[in-house]
Parts: C-alpha cells; sequence; structure tokens
C-alpha cells in the first residue's frame, strides 16, 4: 500500500503535466510561444497516435537498441567488476590503473563515438563499445569502494579461521561488495541507454537514435517524440528490472 501512495503523487504530476501539455498544443500556445508551425509542437495525442500507427518501425529499431544495451551493458558489468577485483588486490596494479581510470572520464563519449565508427564500422560493435565506455566507470568504482569498505571485524574473523587471500575474497569480500555493484549497475544501466543514442547518431542505419536522427531532419515532431518515449520506457524498465532501492548492510 506505501508503494502504491509513493508512486501516486508522480502519477498525478505527470498526468497534470500531461493535460496542460494537450491544451497548450492544442490551442496552439507552445507554437505562439516559441514562434515556430503548429505542427512542430505534437500533442501528446499525436504522440500517442504515433506511436500506435508507427509501433512496428518502433518495435524494429526498439529491438536493435535493446540488444545494444544489454551487450554493452553486459560487456561493462563483466570488465568492471574484474577490474574492480584487481586493484583491489593489488597495489601495483591500483596506483598504475585507477588514475587513468579517473582521467578516462574527462574525455567526452560523444568525442570517442565517431572514432570507434570509423574504426570497427557502422555493425553493433562500435555501439556496444561505447555503451560499455558509459557504463564502465560507475560499475569500477561503485564495485572497488565495496570491496575496500569490508567490515574490518569481518576479515579478523577470515584471517583467525585461517582463510587464504582468495578465500576471504570469495566468501566474504564480493558478498559485501553486492549491494555496492547493484548500485553501480542501476547508475549505469540509465546512462547506457543515452550511450545507445550518442552511437546510432554517430553511424547506424537502425535503431531509436538513428529514428530520432531521421525523423526530425525530416520534421516529424510526433514520430520524434513517439521514439524518445519509448527509449525513456526502456530506460526505465531496465532500471526496475536492478531494483528501485539500493540495498544495504
Amino acid at each position: 500500500m506505501s508503494r502504491r501512495r509513493a508512486g501516486l503523487a508522480p502519477a498525478l504530476v505527470i498526468l497534470a503535466l500531461l493535460g496542460a501539455w494537450e491544451l497548450a498544443a492544442q490551442w496552439n500556445v507552445l507554437a505562439d510561444l516559441l514562434s515556430i508551425e503548429d505542427f512542430l509542437v505534437p500533442a501528446p495525442s499525436d504522440i500517442a497516435r504515433s506511436l500506435w500507427e508507427d509501433r512496428s518501425l518502433l518495435a524494429d529499431d526498439a529491438w536493435v537498441t535493446l540488444k545494444e544495451v544489454v551487450l554493452g551493458f553486459g560487456a561493462a558489468l563483466a570488465v568492471g567488476v574484474a577490474l574492480a577485483i584487481l586493484i583491489h588486490l593489488s597495489d601495483t596494479a591500483r596506483r598504475a590503473v585507477y588514475p587513468l581510470l579517473v582521467a578516462s572520464q574527462t574525455v567526452p563519449i560523444i568525442v570517442i563515438a565517431p572514432i570507434l565508427v570509423v574504426w570497427f564500422g557502422y555493425g553493433i560493435l562500435p555501439k556496444v563499445l561505447i555503451i560499455a565506455l558509459i557504463c564502465f566507470f560507475p560499475i569500477t568504482v561503485n564495485a572497488y569502494d565495496g570491496l575496500r569498505s569490508v567490515d574490518p571485524e569481518l576479515l579478523k574473523v577470515m584471517r583467525t579461521l585461517g582463510a587464504n587471500r582468495m578465500q576471504t575474497l570469495r566468501r566474504a569480500e564480493l558478498p559485501w561488495a553486492l549491494p555496492f555493484v547493484f548500485s553501480g549497475a542501476k547508475i549505469a544501466i540509465a546512462v547506457a541507454v543515452i550511450g545507445a543514442v550518442f552511437a546510432e547518431w554517430a553511424g547506424a542505419d537502425s535503431g531509436l537514435g538513428h529514428l530520432i536522427l531521421v525523423s526530425s531532419s525530416e520534421l516529424s515532431t510526433s514520430l520524434t517524440f513517439a521514439a524518445i518515449a519509448v527509449l525513456s520506457a526502456i530506460a526505465v524498465r531496465r532500471r526496475c528490472v536492478m531494483g528501485t532501492d539500493s540495498p544495504s548492510r
């Protein structure tokens, strides 16, 4: 019951905003305010109509984008956790790799995306790489923080029981770090969709990002908003799968 009440207020706000948007678009208030043609400001009803009429096109492109997101996120999760374990276990690796990991975030992914497309072509590989690069940092940093934050008393117990380094990692540190990994994964899965759009803008012939680029250039704003709505639904759905609340100890 508490969850239903918690979700009621945002739902009412969304409905109120959609109602105001509908009226403003139908009465050309937004078009007049922006000094543009009225067809460039679609009403929510126009977007809903496009969602239904163009459902086949949207579904095909959504499937392409979803595959890219899942593969890129999966790669980032595997490599990110592995690297977090490495820099946790090795002081040398931590001193060598961690500064580079932080510095990598100073390079905008939108700059890297065209380069990867030039190197690897217009297939799925550069899209997966771009998404993985975006997801990689929050997963790695959160996993590393989780491994560092293990209760010292728990480590003392493991040493008292005669556990070696790998046994301590497997039976104490990794289970302790799991909530932190999930926290980083929830952040990563949300930004993965953004990465997919950047990747498809850099060079693609399918996907929701490509559809947004084409429809906006053709001034088909209803279809553009419909594709954005599907992208948002994918991001929200994937994040809900990861859980809504951060696990805690």
